[in-house]
């Protein structure tokens, strides 16, 4: 990160999951940089509070009240709207950027829970703001892990680097190719009037995997 992309030429969030959120380190420096994030922290996570004692991040949920919660979209999913209760809890803020703890429940009887630290402009610190990045991040997994069992995205043994990025590039490269090919797919079938078909992705992946496979597709795409 600090080689690749130089903070002072960074836009938008950085989104990460709980390696990222209970490294310190990494928080701190993308703090220096005044660098927006939304990044997962564990349930044993804790925090300072006014009574001057660490508390757990599942016991300050647990004690936040009813209005403390909406239910707000974190986007779309395989299966519709991914609904969940949200709340947000503001903990420190230093010359217009707020630190705050958002808290995901879920809908069923028995919740389970997940939990952020965010980092960013006080007017940014909207809920529903911090949720759309924090929804951004399952979008990203999905595709990572549509690329590891479709294209082979983890099926590698390398000892260089350089073998290791072209492996990565190929099979990411066959992920786009399949995607375009599988939008095309959707279309045709919705325009030949089968819904069924065309909202099936395993389908819609077969027919691209078929259709990449014949002569002249791969020239066609380039």
């Amino acid at each position: 990160m600090w080689r690749g992309c130089p903070a002072a030429e960074w836009r938008g969030w950085v989104a990460g999951d709980e390696v990222y959120g209970h490294d310190g380190k990494l928080r701190r420096w993308l703090e220096e940089y005044r660098q927006p994030y939304v990044l997962a922290v564990g349930a044993d996570q804790r925090l300072w509070r006014s009574d001057l004692r660490q508390h757990r991040v599942d016991e300050i949920a647990s004690h936040l009240p009813k209005r403390s919660w909406k239910r707000i979209s974190a986007g779309r999913g395989a299966k519709g709207e991914r609904l969940y209760g949200w709340a947000l809890l503001a903990w420190a803020e230093q010359e217009g950027w707020e630190h705050a703890l958002l808290v995901r429940r879920s809908l069923e009887d028995k919740p389970e829970y997940a939990f952020y630290f965010t980092y960013a402009r006080k007017e940014k610190s909207a809920l529903k703001t911090l949720v759309s990045v924090a929804g951004r991040r399952w979008a990203v997994e999905s595709t990572f892990q549509m690329a590891k069992s479709e294209c082979g995205l983890d099926h590698y043994e390398v000892r260089r680097w350089q073998g290791w990025y072209r492996h990565i590039t190929l099979s990411m490269l066959g992920l786009a190719a399949l995607t375009v090919l599988r939008a095309g797919e959707k279309k045709t079938f919705s325009a030949q009037g089968s819904p069924q078909r065309a909202g099936n992705p395993a389908f819609a992946r077969f027919r691209a995997a078929r259709r990449l496979a014949e002569p002249g597709t791969s020239s066609a795409l380039v």
